[in-house]
């Protein structure tokens, strides 16, 4: 009699070890089941945009061109002197346009007090002028360009294109970082401020 006790609860607490390793099982792949659910559901991985660095900062082709020069550490003169000249919504246009964009250096080796006087509200005039002399309509990447090649700016006059040693130039202003491609068309980034003949 004791023998049968025995033996039927053992194979009782088989049987409740079996349930509850079944159970537990069954748990896992459940759990492993929705694991693999939620990775399905969750949001694709976003690939990085390409960009160019310039001023310390990513320039982003999903972002316009002002916006771009906006977050270069090079180009707060520039900035400054879109902003004075109010030529901000221009350049956040449709376009296309290609810009020549002087760095502060390059604003810098102007005599001293130029930049201040093109600045002042009553030469807001000159300063449209020398600033719509350094875009082009169109985009026109670098490798567009031609040695001898003039290209028509907004300002009316025209820009001269040279090639030397491998090296770019317009008007003599070396182009320092080339195709800066914004939502909007092109930027090169120069190392000198070129000026119009007229002001």
């Amino acid at each position: 009699m004791k023998k049968s006790i025995l033996t039927f609860t053992i194979a009782a607490s088989m049987t409740a070890f079996g349930v509850s390793s079944c159970g537990g099982s069954e748990e896992k792949v459940n759990e492993d089941t929705k694991t693999e659910e939620s990775k399905d559901m969750a949001e694709p991985e976003m690939e990085e945009e390409a960009f160019v660095m310039v001023g310390g900062a990513k320039m982003v082709p999903s972002k316009d061109i002002v916006d771009n020069a906006v977050g270069s550490a090079d180009h707060t003169t520039l900035v400054a002197a879109v902003k004075a000249a109010g030529l901000v919504e221009t350049l956040k246009g449709d376009g296309p346009f290609t810009v020549f964009a002087p760095t502060n250096e390059a604003f810098n080796k102007l005599p001293k007090g130029t930049v201040e006087n093109l600045l002042k509200p009553e030469n807001k005039g000159k300063l449209t002028s020398v600033l719509t002399y350094h875009v082009v309509p169109g985009a026109i990447k670098s490798s567009d360009l031609k040695n001898g090649q003039t290209l028509k700016t907004v300002q009316g006059e025209n820009l001269m294109i040279t090639e030397k040693d491998g090296k770019w130039f317009v008007n003599g202003a070396q182009i320092a970082i080339a195709d800066v491609i914004s939502s909007n068309g092109v930027t090169h980034v120069i190392d000198a401020v070129v000026l119009p003949k007229k002001m």
